[in-house]
């Protein structure tokens, strides 16, 4: 298996269990419970981003710049609702 293959694989996996832990802290009963979650959520995320930024350094994830005029439709779009 490439190297990108494992990465975007490693992606996947940190991205669905940041929406887990997510969840966790919205439900959270208890102070506690809530700051275990919380906690686990932020360090999650920096694992996201720091698996992102190599990627994106590799080149392995690409975005697409979208110019102004789509970003003004879109909010057009929703504003009205």
């Amino acid at each position: 298996m490439e190297d990108k293959d494992l990465m975007e694989k490693e992606l996947l996996i940190i991205k669905g269990v940041c929406d887990l832990y997510l969840h966790g802290t919205i439900e959270s009963t208890t102070a506690e419970v809530h700051t275990a979650f919380k906690d686990a959520l932020n360090e999650s995320l920096d694992i996201q981003n720091k698996i992102y930024n190599l990627m994106a350094e590799k080149g392995w994830y690409k975005t697409k710049n979208v110019d102004q005029a789509q970003i003004d439709t879109v909010k057009q779009k929703f504003a009205s609702k």
